[in-house]
């Protein structure tokens, strides 16, 4: 299994050549080593009678899916006959706050859910409160997200750079709520659609993509790959599902490595841009928190002059390539402009991990998140503690913020730097 979670630029592949689901997502992050009471202390806090969900069971156990060893996880629960998206997405959201998830397991978690929603809703043509969901209403949907979410952050893999294969999708037909439908399902067709995401028919005639495993696969991959890149393994997790094919084995594998250089990572991205010289202020900062939330890598303002001598702003926005088509869209639709620029280009980046410290103050013991840079070599080049950490622990000692951060900034170089 693979547990050290402090070793520097991780690489980690998503195999779903033979397909994917949430719950086979979830099980080969518990097969790598995710700390189990963790995920399954969040999946029964989503027990909630305001949206129907009670008596939360879970169960983890090892399968066998031909002469593979795999990890299934299964959840249960007495729920109402439906649910809404609206309250669908609500329930995960308030849920990852809840558990108090890192703000990028948040923010997959939302985007994941979402992303799920919408796509119901544009394939229904029904708004958010109308779209009542089937098989995505049930707990094993809100499950799979938030224990993936909190598998991920506990691996510490979303400071990672993620490849996956294209899909498989499978083909044929098989039968669901609506009747009999072709694979891929409308929805996990739409879901790779939105992103680009690449996709295969095959290897076999069923349903090998799910909507759930589609939404968690294009919110958190980074870059599609047909061949795995150059990388030395350190973990190989395998996560079955429910079905059983005489062909292959119903498994999706996940394995977590290091590059081979020692060079800094790269990353292939898109610069947005578009000029703005009749937005309000209200609109320009509306706008820069929507593209934040909607999983923008960066959003800036710069102030310029335009034609006759008119002030006014560049909005530019850093993104991932998959996500520059929708992420322009919605510049356009929030700011009202008629064009926006984007140039792709590659970028060098350092790594990034977040450590947690304590820090003694005040005959008090503070847990401090810090986000520690690291060089191509594994060198520490620069350390940061968070700046709601700061917040919180200024305002519980009564003491001024410059302090606070000067005093942790030094015990974080202390620690860090000697390494």
């Amino acid at each position: 299994m693979f547990t050290d979670q402090t070793d520097s630029k991780k690489i980690v592949v998503i195999d779903c050549q033979t397909g994917v689901a949430g719950d086979m997502f979830l099980g080969a992050l518990i097969s790598l080593g995710a700390n189990i009471n963790k995920i399954v202390s969040a999946i029964k806090s989503l027990e909630n009678l305001n949206y129907g969900y009670t008596n939360v069971e879970v169960c983890i156990r090892e399968d066998r899916q031909k002469v593979f060893k795999a990890t299934h996880i299964e959840v249960t629960a007495k729920a109402k006959a439906e649910i809404t998206g609206q309250e669908l997405i609500k329930l995960v959201e308030e849920n990852a706050d809840t558990l108090k998830l890192s703000e990028k397991a948040q923010r997959f978690a939302s985007k994941t859910i979402r992303t799920l929603v919408e796509t119901e809703m544009e394939l229904h043509g029904k708004s958010m409160a109308q779209v009542h969901l089937h098989e995505l209403g049930q707990i094993d949907t809100a499950a799979e997200i938030v224990g993936t979410a909190t598998a991920l952050d506990d691996l510490g893999l979303f400071d990672a750079k993620i490849y996956s294969t294209p899909a498989a999708v499978g083909g044929g037909t098989f039968k669901f709520s609506h009747g009999i439908i072709a694979s891929p399902a409308p929805a996990t067709l739409a879901i790779f659609k939105s992103k680009n995401f690449p996709i295969k028919g095959g290897p076999i005639e069923a349903e090998l993509a799910t909507p759930t495993g589609a939404a968690i696969l294009v919110n958190v991959v980074n870059e599609v790959c047909s061949f795995y890149p150059p990388i030395v393994p350190l973990g190989v997790g395998y996560g079955s599902g429910t079905k059983e094919f005489k062909e292959l084995p119903n498994v999706l594998r996940i394995t977590i490595g290091q590059p081979l250089g020692r060079e800094e990572m790269k990353e292939e991205i898109a610069v947005l841009e578009t000029n703005l010289d009749d937005v309000t202020g209200e609109i320009v900062g509306h706008s820069l928190d929507k593209l934040l939330r909607a999983g923008a890598k960066d959003v800036s303002i710069i102030p310029i002059f335009t034609k006759k001598n008119r002030p006014g702003q560049i909005l530019r926005v850093i993104a991932d390539k998959a996500d520059s088509n929708r992420l322009t869209r919605l510049m356009l639709e929030e700011t009202g402009s008629l064009g926006v620029r984007i140039l792709t280009c590659e970028r060098q980046i350092l790594n990034r991990e977040i450590h947690e410290m304590d820090l003694y103050i005040k005959n008090l013991k503070e847990k401090v998140k810090v986000k520690v840079v690291k060089d191509g070599y594994g060198t520490v080049v620069h350390v940061k503690p968070e700046y709601e950490d700061l917040k919180r622990i200024a305002e519980k000692t009564n003491m001024p913020l410059r302090e606070i951060t000067e005093a942790t900034t030094a015990k974080a170089r202390e620690i860090y730097l000697k390494k």
